[in-house]
Formats: C-alpha cells, sequence, structure tokens
C-alpha cells in the first residue's frame, strides 16, 4: 500500500476528482446550504447535481454502472462537500 498522505501531496486521479467536487461544493452548495438549512428544505438541485457528477456511484465498480473509484475517493469528496456544509 503506498503512504501518500504522510508525503502531503495526492495521486493526481484523487487531487483532480477533490477539485472537481470542491469547485462543485463552492459554486452549487455553498450559495444554497444556508437557506435550506433555515427553511428545513431538501436541496433537489444540489442531489440532482451530485448524480449528474456520477457521486452516488462513485466507491462502485464501473461494471456495475459505478464509478470505479474506492472509498478513500468518496471520502475526499465528502470532506469537500462537508466543507461547505456543515
Amino acid at each position: 500500500m503506498t503512504d501518500f498522505l504522510s508525503t502531503g501531496t495526492l495521486p493526481d486521479d484523487y487531487a483532480q476528482l477533490a477539485k472537481t467536487v470542491r469547485d462543485f461544493a463552492q459554486s452549487v452548495v455553498a450559495p444554497v446550504a444556508a437557506k435550506h438549512d433555515e427553511e428545513h428544505s431538501f436541496p433537489y438541485e444540489v442531489v440532482a447535481g451530485m448524480a449528474d457528477m456520477g457521486l452516488f456511484g462513485l466507491p462502485f465498480p464501473e461494471e456495475y454502472g459505478g464509478m470505479g473509484g474506492d472509498y478513500f475517493a468518496l471520502c475526499l469528496a465528502l470532506e469537500e462537500l462537508g466543507k461547505v456544509d456543515q
């Protein structure tokens, strides 16, 4: 197992995923997060965007309709989403 966390750098595929989700989170999630919290409403538009990006299939093999990622990739995506909506 490669210990890339101790070096402080991510492999390119993980770094690109994190950047893509970060950009989505900042441009789509952050502007509406407080409104949905205050109104106790469900962010259908955010969930639709996450589905369009394939985030719900991230850790599943491509042969089953997933993105072929792993649970570390899923954790990176969730971390980026959590940064703008706690």
